[in-house]
C-alpha cells in the first residue's frame, strides 16, 4: 500500500477508535489514547496503558513513565520522533482514592477486546521490530500470560512475522524499591533499548 494510502487509513482508524465500547473502560475514562508516531516506523513499541496525564492529554507515553521513557530512548540512541508508540489498551483503567485516580491493572478481557485495535495498527505499519513493553504488552501481542524474565533480551517471532523484543515497562522502573534498584533498572532497560536499536538497523539495512 502506497505511504499516502497508509496515513490515511491510519487516520480513520484513530478516528473510529474515538468512538470505541468495545469494553466498559471508556465509559470512566477521558478518551481514548491511540498510538502515535510515522507509519513508516521501524520500531513498534507497545506498553500497557494510558495512566492519568495520558488520559487527559490524548497522547501515550507523556506523564512520569513517559518521560523516563524518552530520556531512555535519547540515551539508547533511539529518536522518538521515527518510531510507533502506542499502548496495547488504549483506555485509562483507575480506581479512585480520594481526588487521585490511581492506575489499576487491565484484565484479559480487557486486553482482547483491545486486541483489535493494536492487531490493525501493526496490519497497517507493518513494523519489522515490535517491543513490548512490561507484560500486559507481551501478553496482547503473544496471546497468552508470559514471563518478561524468560523473554527478555532475545527475539521472538510473532504471527504476523513482525520480530518482538521483550523488556521491561518505564513505570516498572519507577516503582523500584530503592534509588540503587532504580539505577541499575534504568540501565538494563537502556542496554535493552541499545540492543533493540542495534538490530532495527540491521533489520532496516
Amino acid at each position: 500500500m502506497p505511504a499516502s494510502n497508509v496515513s490515511s487509513a491510519w487516520r480513520e482508524l484513530k478516528n473510529e477508535a474515538a468512538d470505541c465500547t468495545r469494553c466498559d473502560l471508556y465509559k470512566h475514562a477521558t478518551q481514548t489514547v491511540f498510538g502515535e508516531g510515522p507509519t513508516a516506523a521501524t520500531i513498534f513499541f507497545v506498553g500497557e496503558q494510558p495512566g492519568d496525564q495520558e488520559d487527559l492529554a490524548g497522547r501515550p507515553f507523556v506523564g512520569p513513565a513517559g518521560r523516563l521513557f524518552d530520556a531512555s530512548l535519547e540515551e539508547a540512541g533511539i529518536d522518538r520522533k521515527r518510531v510507533y508508540v502506542t499502548n496495547a489498551v488504549k483506555h485509562f483503567k483507575f480506581v479512585m482514592r480520594g481526588k487521585r485516580r490511581l492506575h489499576s491493572k487491565p484484565d484479559g478481557g480487557e486486553i482482547k477486546a483491545c486486541h483489535w485495535w493494536l492487531q490493525h495498527e501493526l496490519e497497517l505499519i507493518q513494523p519489522p521490530l515490535t517491543v513490548a513493553l512490561g507484560a500486559t504488552a507481551a501478553r496482547a501481542l503473544f496471546g497468552k500470560v508470559v514471563t518478561i524474565g524468560k523473554l527478555r533480551g532475545q527475539p521472538h517471532n510473532l504471527a504476523n512475522g513482525s520480530e518482538c523484543w521483550v523488556t521491561v515497562h518505564p513505570s516498572a522502573l519507577l516503582r523500584a524499591p530503592n534509588e540503587e534498584a532504580r539505577r541499575q533498572g534504568r540501565q538494563q532497560f537502556i542496554a535493552d533499548l541499545k540492543q533493540i536499536r542495534e538490530r532495527a538497523e540491521e533489520l532496516r539495512d
